[in-house]
C-alpha cells in the first residue's frame, strides 16, 4: 500500500516547490473582508452572514496554505532555505503570523454565530498565542538576517520589508478582543499592557523602516512594475496602529486604573486622527504609482494581495475613530474604504484563480522585464533607471 501511494505523492509534491510564504497574504486579505464588514455602521443580518462566510473561507485557506507550506518545507527544504536567505522573500515570513492572527480575530468578531462563543474564543486564543509567538520571532530574525546574512543595496529595498515588523502590531490590535473572556483583574490588565508593549515595539521599528522605504523611492526611483502594489503595505502599520489604540481606549475602563483608562481613550483620538490623515495621503500616493505602473504594463502577480489587508486595517481604524469621535465623516470614510477593499480583493482573487488554473502561479519564477528607461532623464549618476 505504501509503495503504491508514494509515487503518487511524490508526483504531486513538486507543485509546491515554488509556493512561498507570500501565499499567506491571500488568507490575510480574505479575512480582512470578513472582519472589515463587521465594523460597518448599521450592519445588517444579511451582511453579517456574508462576512461570516468570507471569514470561513479564510479559515479554509489558512488550513490549505499551512498544509502546502508544510509539504514545501518537508520535500523542498533547499528551496525553503533559499527563500529564507533571499532578502526579497524572507520578509514575507511575517505573513504567517498575521494570517494566524487575522483568522483568530475573525473567529471572535464574526465567527461566534457559527462556532459558538466557547469554540470561537478557544480558536482565537490558540491562533493569537501561536501567531504572536511567530510574529515576535520573525520581527527579530528577519531584520537580523537583513543586517547579517543578506547583502542589499538601496535599490533592493521594498515595502515588503515592513511585513515582519507589522506582525506584532496585528497582535496588539487583536489581543484586546480576548479581554472580556479573561478573569477580571491582573489577567486582563497584563494582556492589555502586553498589547500596548507590542504596539510600541512594532511602531518604532516600523518608523525606522518607513524612512528607508521612502529614501529608496526618492533616490532609486519607482519600484519595478510587479512590486508596485507593495506600496500599499505602508497602510498596514498605519491602519492597524489606529485600530489598536481605538481598542485600547474601548477596553481600558475596568481593566487599568484611572486616570490611565481615560488617557488611553484620549490617546486613541490624538494618535488616530493624524495617523489616519497620513494613511489617506499615502493611499493617494500609492494609487498614483499603481496607475502609472498599469499604464506601463503591470500584470497580475501575487503582490496584488498587498492591496487587501492594508486597506482592511484602514477600514477598522476608521471605524475606531468613528466610535471615539462620533463624527459621521469617519462612518462615510469606513464605507468608502470597505468598498475599495472588496474591489481589490475581488481583483486579486480572480487573478489568483486564473493563475492557479493555468499553472502560472505555481511555476518557477521568471525574470521580470525591466521597465523601459525614460527617453529624457536628467541625472548626474546611474541611480535612476
Amino acid at each position: 500500500m505504501v509503495t503504491a501511494v508514494q509515487p503518487l505523492v511524490l508526483r504531486r509534491v513538486p507543485a509546491v516547490r515554488h509556493l512561498g510564504p507570500n501565499w499567506y497574504a491571500a488568507v490575510m486579505g480574505t479575512s480582512a473582508v470578513g472582519t472589515g464588514g463587521a465594523v460597518l455602521p448599521g450592519l445588517t443580518d444579511g451582511l453579517r452572514t456574508g462576512c461570516t462566510a468570507v471569514w470561513a473561507l479564510s479559515l479554509v485557506l489558512l488550513v490549505v496554505v499551512l498544509t502546502a507550506r508544510a509539504l514545501h518545507w518537508t520535500y523542498h527544504r533547499d528551496q525553503a532555505r533559499t527563500h529564507l536567505l533571499d532578502p526579497a522573500i524572507a520578509p514575507f515570513y511575517g505573513c504567517l503570523s498575521m494570517a494566524l492572527l487575522a483568522v483568530g480575530g475573525g473567529a471572535v468578531t464574526v465567527g461566534r454565530g457559527w462556532l459558538g462563543t466557547p469554540g470561537a474564543v478557544a480558536l482565537d486564543a490558540v491562533l493569537f498565542t501561536v501567531g504572536t509567538a511567530v510574529g515576535l520571532v520573525t520581527a527579530t530574525a528577519v531584520p537580523f538576517l537583513l543586517t547579517v546574512r543578506h547583502r542589499s543595496e538601496l535599490g533592493q529595498v521594498t515595502p515588503a520589508w515592513l511585513l515582519p515588523l507589522v506582525a506584532p502590531m496585528v497582535s496588539a490590535a487583536l489581543g484586546p478582543l480576548l479581554l472580556p473572556y479573561l478573569p477580571p483583574g491582573p489577567p486582563r490588565e497584563t494582556l492589555l499592557i502586553g498589547c500596548f508593549a507590542l504596539f510600541g515595539l512594532s511602531l518604532f521599528m516600523t518608523l525606522l523602516m518607513l524612512s528607508l522605504v521612502f529614501a529608496r523611492l526618492v533616490l532609486a526611483g519607482p519600484l519595478p512594475l510587479a512590486l508596485t502594489p507593495t506600496l500599499f503595505l505602508v497602510l498596514g502599520p498605519l491602519g492597524q496602529s489606529t485600530t489598536a489604540v481605538g481598542l485600547f481606549g474601548d477596553r481600558a475602563p475596568g481593566v487599568v486604573p484611572a486616570p490611565y483608562d481615560r488617557g488611553l481613550a484620549d490617546f486613541a483620538v490624538l494618535y488616530g486622527i493624524p495617523v489616519m490623515g497620513f494613511a489617506l495621503l499615502w493611499l493617494a500616493f500609492a494609487t498614483a504609482h499603481v496607475v502609472r505602473a498599469r499604464r506601463r504594463g503591470m500584470r497580475f502577480a501575487m503582490t496584488w494581495w498587498g492591496f487587501t489587508f492594508p486597506v482592511g486595517t484602514c477600514v477598522t481604524g476608521s471605524a475606531a475613530l468613528a466610535r471615539h469621535t462620533g463624527l459621521a465623516a469617519y462612518d462615510w470614510l469606513t464605507f468608502g474604504l470597505y468598498g475599495l477593499l472588496v474591489a481589490v480583493w475581488a481583483a486579486a482573487a480572480v487573478g489568483t484563480v486564473r493563475g492557479l488554473v493555468s499553472g502560472e502561479l505555481l511555476a518557477a519564477p521568471r525574470t521580470a522585464p525591466a521597465e523601459p528607461r525614460p527617453a529624457t532623464a536628467r541625472t548626474t549618476s546611474d541611480a535612476v533607471r
